[in-house]
């Protein structure tokens, strides 16, 4: 094995460091790598429901927009499922719900009125909704008292009642 003093052989330590040294350094550029993308990352925050029955309901939700109000469905969500109905941090503090099951009958409502369509929507507004060609449905408000993320639990419904938790 040949020594190498000198300045110039201090520099090519520091280009090519002995193998224990580089997998030292490459394990702590992979923790500080981990550290860096598990503090960037954005905080996990959705609206969510959960279907506590033992069949599918179908979801339309209501809420304020940046533009005014909006209503919007549906989402099929399985039985003892949970589905995403708005992804990201939520922007609003009150939300409102509507679901209906239409195997075994039964709704979940209340007495906010949205406009809703039996398709797939998007509406914007609340006033107005039969004028508008829509139908004017109760639903019930949800206070998320201003948390990023918020789950709704629906259990099984009374007929025309709602089971909220």
């Amino acid at each position: 094995m040949k020594t190498e003093i000198g300045p110039l052989a201090d520099k090519a330590r520091k280009q090519n460091p002995p193998p224990a040294t580089r997998t030292r350094l490459s394990v702590l550029s992979s923790l500080v790598g981990l550290t860096l993308t598990a503090t960037t990352l954005p905080a996990w925050a959705d609206l969510r429901l959960c279907n506590k029955t033992d069949s599918t309901i179908s979801v339309a939700i209501g809420y304020k927009a940046n533009d005014g109000w909006r209503s919007e469905g549906w989402w099929n969500i399985g039985a003892a499922k949970c589905g995403t109905l708005l992804s990201g941090a939520l922007a609003s503090r009150y939300y409102y719900f509507y679901a209906v099951d239409s195997q075994h009958g039964g709704e979940w409502g209340g007495k906010a009125y949205m406009c809703t369509r039996r398709k797939m929507f998007t509406i914007a507004g609340v006033e107005n909704c039969v004028a508008r060609g829509y139908e004017r449905t109760g639903f019930f408000e949800v206070d998320t008292a201003e948390q990023r993320s918020w789950t709704v639990h629906l259990y099984q419904p009374t007929q025309k009642g709602t089971s909220v938790k």
